[in-house]
């Protein structure tokens, strides 16, 4: 039974890689889309190409991250077998209603929720959930500021240009903002279920001798403690399922997205997509696991403000901030009443 449970929480994992694909790579080609760039299908193409190109690009910190967000050693299959099913079933929620929510959290929070219930509080790293979730409110602000000053950035340097040659070369810049969007979108969600994934070998192999541990399940760590290098079938199925959703779209979030919070031009979606970009690279360097989602979603009010601040459509932030404040103890309620269940029905 308990191979099973590996083998079906590994199949979850990659489902779960794949619904982000098409959930949260709406992200990395709203504003590409928005400002007819490209055509939707040329976008997903384009936006799953460089997902899957992060790979080369990326050290395994947000891996390491996520796989510590709760003590190994105390829980078990059933715990992450239901965090992953807890975080499957809100990405498709908040799929459904066009709500760009953040994955990321969902999975901390499927995580947590199911620890939680399984052995207490002190099973959960709070340290690690605290700063993940500081990020709520931090990664927007931050990407709204990164945005407002490229965006002045950029107007004070080209005033002296002609506006109708530079819409054309905002045009050219946006496939490459986009691009690094997108690889950032790929080193930063992709790498969260590997880190799912190593946590899940970690628990299945925890009563075995570190020489023992099959090749196929060996995780090697650097000197300061953390993942090095994760067997390459886990990172190229993560890589390969992250791109495959990416192809199949997500067009009720990319409406959200590129058009209801502020109206775009190639150059606002340059400036846009740049300061996402920037933001993305900077919290993987230092291994936080940050929203994509909400990332953008203020590098995108940024450059709305720099319109005037009537551009942007308060409102509509406003009712994404209470869907992102409640991703994570959303679902760590959703983790824990389905702990509970594989508890009562005597379930692993």
């Amino acid at each position: 039974m308990n191979f099973t449970l590996l083998v079906a929480i590994i199949v979850l994992a990659f489902i779960f890689d794949f619904i982000n694909g098409f959930h949260d790579a709406a992200n990395s080609i709203a504003t590409v889309v928005s400002t007819k760039v490209l055509t939707p299908l040329q976008a997903v193409i384009w936006a799953a190409f460089f997902n899957f190109a992060a790979y080369a690009i990326f050290e395994l910190k947000i891996a390491d991250t996520i796989a510590k967000v709760v003590d190994t050693g105390a829980i078990n299959l059933q715990v992450i077998l239901a965090g992953i099913i807890a975080a499957i079933i809100w990405n498709l929620i908040t799929w459904y209603l066009g709500i760009p929510s953040s994955s990321s959290h969902t999975l901390v929070g499927g995580f947590a929720g199911a620890a939680i219930a399984y052995a207490g509080w002190g099973v959960v790293h709070s340290n690690i959930i605290l700063k993940i979730a500081s990020f709520i409110f931090l990664a927007p602000i931050l990407g709204m500021l990164m945005s407002y000053l490229l965006s002045i950035l950029l107007l004070w340097s080209f005033k002296s240009f002609n506006p109708f040659r530079l819409k054309r070369w905002f045009k050219v810049g946006q496939l490459f903002s986009s691009a690094l969007f997108s690889l950032g979108h790929g080193g930063n969600d992709a790498q969260k279920v590997m880190g799912i994934i190593a946590a899940t070998l970690l628990v299945y192999f925890k009563a075995v001798n570190p020489a023992d541990v099959p090749a196929w399940a060996h995780i090697t760590y650097n000197a300061a403690g953390k993942i090095h290098a994760i067997p390459l079938w886990i990172v190229y199925g993560c890589y390969t399922a992250i791109s495959a959703g990416t192809l199949l779209g997500g067009w009720r979030i990319i409406r959200t997205m590129g058009g209801k919070i502020t109206k775009l031009t190639p150059f606002e979606g340059v400036a846009a997509e740049g300061a996402g970009a920037l933001m993305l690279f900077g919290t993987e360097a230092f291994g936080i696991p940050v929203s994509t989602t909400h990332t953008i979603t203020g590098a995108i009010m940024g450059v709305g403000l720099t319109k005037r601040v009537s551009a942007v459509r308060w409102g509509v932030t406003v009712n994404l901030l209470y869907a992102w404040i409640l991703t994570i103890p959303v679902s760590m309620g959703i983790a824990a009443l389905i702990y509970w269940f594989f508890k009562l029905i005597n379930f692993g």
